[in-house]
This record gives structure tokens, sequence and C-alpha cells, in this order.
């Protein structure tokens, strides 16, 4: 797994709620043809480093299972908010992101996506109030 270089970009940004953090899920394409193969999730919870989400990923994993396994749940809890709707802050159609640090994974078209790329993320768009730590049901 290789790790994320800084990176910044607009498209649509899907922000969701897990374990007492809030996320940022967006997507990025490495060509014209704009398809979104890049899956971009990230804390947009000030003082939430990105270490947390592959954190929760491992204990949400059985002992077994490894790195591809935990960059598989990741991106399916980002595609779960996006597509069901559950935890959903905010969706933004067209949102301004960074991301820095973190990691690289490859999918090879998990959740129609071919790799995720995890670090810092931060969102424009997104208010303090969106963002803030909050008192979750379930800890990871």
């Amino acid at each position: 797994m290789a790790v994320v270089e800084p990176l910044a970009g607009q498209s649509r940004v899907t922000v969701f709620r897990m374990f007492g953090t809030v996320y940022g899920y967006a997507t990025h394409s490495l060509d014209s043809r704009n398809i979104g193969e890049v899956a971009i999730v990230g804390p947009l919870t000030p003082g939430v480093e990105w270490g947390r989400l592959w954190d929760a990923a491992r204990k949400m994993c059985r002992e077994t299972e490894g790195p591809a396994d935990h960059a598989r749940w990741i991106m399916a809890q980002a595609s779960r908010s996006f597509a069901c709707g559950s935890d959903v802050v905010v969706k933004l159609p067209t949102g301004t992101w960074k991301v820095t640090s973190g990691r690289r994974a490859e999918l090879h078209g998990y959740c129609y996506r071919d790799h995720l790329w995890t670090g810092n993320l931060t969102v424009e768009e997104v208010t303090p109030d969106q963002v803030a730590a909050y008192e979750p049901i379930y800890r990871a």
C-alpha cells in the first residue's frame, strides 16, 4: 500500500457519520474519461487522523483478514452511506476537497472503484457543526 500524495479536486462528496467521527467520501478520475475510479475517504472531524479509519476496519473485520479486506470494508461503509443515505450529514453535488498523507489500496472494481485513497481530508463547503465529533451509539 502506497502513501497518498497531496491531492485536491472537485467532485461529488458524501459526508457521513461513523463511530463518533465524521468522514468524507469523494471520487477522483485519473484521466479525461472522468469515471471516478478512485474513492477518496478520510476523516473531516478536527483532530482526527486518517489512521482511525483503518483502526476501525481492523476492529470490524475478522482477525484473519488483512489490509485488502480492510480497504474493502472502508469502501463498503462509504458506498453504503452514498447509496443508502445511512448516517449521511450532507451530500454535495460538487465539493472542493483536499486529501493529504494517508495510504492507497487497490479495490479491483469493488463497489465500482479501482482504487481507495485514504488520508486527512478537508472539504471547503462543510461547516464546523457538520463535521464536529458526536457521541456514537456504537464504538469501534
